[in-house]
């Protein structure tokens, strides 16, 4: 967490920003997602050295109680977004969420703090749709998993592909009554900012506008930075100012503006920092974001983006208007 709290520390941040006091989120808000004995799986670890809970997910004596703050920091910075009090908010949480299942924890996540937040907005605010938008390295199976039979959120993610945890497939559409509300945009490894915002553009913001949230939730991993030891993306900061612009334009044509970012991956601490500052300059309204960037190749532009870009459009031309031709 010192890359967040230096990032939010940062001379055009630190005196733009309100900061909210955190709490805890209850046994009976968790269980909005989790079931039960996953709860309680997780509070067992309470005051235990060392366990692992999943083979790379280990807890230490306070995990549990810390995930428990991070659900309910998200949980604080919704309401205060539905409230009014604020336009948007960023959670600088951990750990993060994305990959908690339902019934399991995974992938240094406990509890699944966007999902919560999601499920909250439903069912204790009332909302009838929620956009999920994961720009994480990897894919958000969790997230995917609890709304995957949903039409009320529409869980769109970009992630590298093939990569941990082997989810979130292009035909991974959603079932039920959730067909066509789960869009997934798995990229090859390379990909940096012209091709992302080229993908917001063009599939993610039309999308998003025509679903039509009342909030949109953002899980903002900055594992895609270019030097990321854990991917092999090219994001820069500015790409991620970039693709927030977009993420905000669907929340201010559809509910005002109404958006909360939660944070989720990141392992080059410079990276996670520099992405953090560039975002909130985007969320405060003191940069734009709006950068056209050319592709530094445009033979990796025709070979790989734009075919992923005509592949999502044929696989979901048929829920989407907007990506119909």
């Amino acid at each position: 967490m010192d890359a967040a709290a230096r990032a939010i520390e940062a001379p055009q941040i630190v005196d733009r920003t309100v900061r909210l006091d955190p709490r805890s989120a209850t046994k009976e808000e968790i269980l909005l997602v989790h079931t039960e004995r996953h709860f309680d799986e997780i509070m067992e670890t309470r005051g235990e050295e060392q366990t692992y809970v999943d083979s790379d997910t280990v807890t230490s004596p306070e995990s549990a109680d810390t995930a428990l703050l991070a659900v309910g920091s998200v949980l604080v910075a919704v309401d205060a977004v539905l409230n009014g009090e604020l336009a948007n908010a960023f959670a600088l949480v951990r750990p993060p969420g994305h990959h908690a299942k339902p019934d399991k924890a995974m992938g240094f996540c406990l509890f699944n703090n966007v999902a919560v937040g999601a499920r909250h907005a439903l069912r204790k605010r009332n909302l009838k749709r929620v956009l999920i938008v994961d720009f994480d390295l990897h894919h958000g199976n969790g997230t995917q998993k609890a709304f995957y039979t949903s039409p009320e959120v529409l869980y769109i993610s970009t992630h590298q592909w093939p990569h941990y945890p082997g989810t979130g497939a292009l035909d991974e559409i959603g079932r039920d009554s959730g067909e066509g509300f789960t869009l997934n945009v798995p990229m090859p490894a390379g990909l940096g900012d012209a091709e992302y915002v080229a993908v917001f553009k063009e599939i993610i913001a039309p999308v998003g506008r025509e679903f039509a949230p009342e909030l949109v939730l953002v899980s903002a991993g900055f594992d895609a930075y270019y030097q990321d030891p854990l991917g092999s993306m090219g994001l820069t900061e500015r790409g991620y100012a970039a693709i927030t612009r977009e993420i905000l334009s669907i929340a201010e044509a559809s509910c005002g503006g109404r958006a909360v970012f939660a944070l989720e991956g990141g392992y080059h601490l410079l990276g996670v920092e520099k992405s953090i500052v560039s975002v909130l300059e985007v969320m405060k309204g003191f940069a734009t974001g709006a950068v056209d960037f050319e592709p530094a190749s445009r033979a990796k532009y025709d070979q790989q983006a734009k075919p992923l870009m005509d592949a999502l459009r044929r696989t979901h031309q048929g829920f989407w208007k907007s990506l119909a031709r």
